[in-house]
């Protein structure tokens, strides 16, 4: 954790004072301090690093004090968090500053063992409330529904920027499709059919998240999934693996057919990738989603995919050969592909 805090205090003794109790914390990088005279300095230093994680400002200083601070600070950036540290710790002074927005009131002579204990609880509620962002960004359910107004509401300029950022990314893809599952839906009711696909999505979702995987979307009866990071491609397989296995176990006694069980084809392929927010804006229609040549072949290899069959491109393979048993499947003709590509299939 590389967490900024900005201090917001007109007594120079408290910066001498924070910088020797937070010592270690500096030299090990775990904090970076910044620090203002006054509310209207730490705006103008905002400006500058809009990246600070939390401000611990006092209540009297000149030309902005502490609660006119905060009542700045809760429309301008609604993702960082105060704490107050001020001599003025009657309750007039703490009810005011909490409802104007403050995460906490500590007093002074400060308690640094109680600072140093109420600095963590801050950024730690600081990760949890990005987490819960990226989440919502995430969500492609909400992004449909939500417009332009609610989104500015939301969230500061710095989740905005992230909702509409585009970039090039190293990434794998996974596309899994439940087989034979449209005959299944011709010929069962509909309770039946959206019951199972919902089941057999379940055991799969469950298993792409165990790895760090990133659900892009549902489509029919198939999901599209992402994985980031390290080990991108290596989680992708395993992930392949282990919903194949679960979804082979399934048994299914249906109305009108003795048994059904359940296959599932897929396909993986690794590289660059465009992320960003696609769509429809005038619909307020966008899929935070990645788009690429690596994604479409992923697709066509999940379509060239017999049942309980895992390909990989011939780059992917390349990658994981040591790591993971596969065997050459042949040059196969993909759909816009001037020539066969050949591919691989994962064994285990």
């Amino acid at each position: 954790m590389n967490a900024k805090i900005m201090v917001v205090d007109d007594e120079a003794d408290l910066e001498i004072l924070i910088k020797q109790k937070f010592r270690r914390q500096i030299r090990e990088k775990v904090y970076e301090f910044s620090f203002a005279a006054n509310g209207a300095e730490a705006l103008r230093l905002l400006q500058e690093q809009p990246d600070i994680d939390m401000i611990l400002s006092d209540i009297n200083m000149p030309e902005m004090d502490g609660l006119t601070l905060l009542t700045k600070l809760a429309e301008q950036n609604p993702l960082l968090k105060s704490v107050i540290v001020s001599a003025y710790g009657d309750m007039d002074n703490i009810r005011v500053a909490m409802n104007r927005g403050a995460f906490d009131f500590l007093c002074k002579p400060i308690n640094f063992e109680d600072l140093e204990l109420t600095v963590e609880k801050t950024l730690k509620h600081v990760v949890q409330l990005r987490e819960t962002l990226q989440a919502i960004k995430e969500n492609n359910i909400l992004k449909m529904y939500v417009d332009e107004n609610v989104l500015k509401f939301m969230g500061s300029h710095e989740f905005e920027t992230s909702l509409t950022a585009n970039e090039t990314i190293q990434a794998s893809v996974l596309f899994v499709d439940i087989c034979g599952f449209t005959a299944i839906s011709e010929k069962e009711s509909p309770d039946v059919v959206v019951n199972l696909i919902n089941k057999y999505f379940d055991v799969m979702v469950k298993e792409i998240i165990e790895q760090g995987g990133h659900i892009d979307k549902f489509m029919g009866d198939a999901v599209m999934a992402v994985f980031r990071g390290d080990y991108h491609l290596d989680r992708a397989i395993e992930a392949a693996l282990a919903l194949r296995e679960k979804i082979d176990a399934i048994e299914e006694s249906l109305p009108n057919h003795i048994t059904y069980l359940p296959k599932v084809s897929i396909g993986i392929n690794t590289g660059e990738v465009i992320s960003g927010n696609i769509g429809s804006a005038s619909l307020r229609r966008l899929d935070y989603t990645v788009i690429g040549d690596v994604v479409n072949t992923a697709q066509r290899l999940q379509s060239a995919a017999k049942p309980s069959q895992i390909l990989l491109s011939e780059s992917a393979y390349q990658l994981v050969k040591e790591s993971f048993t596969c065997q050459e499947v042949g040059e196969i003709n993909l759909k816009n592909k001037a020539y066969p590509v050949k591919v691989y299939e994962v064994v285990s």
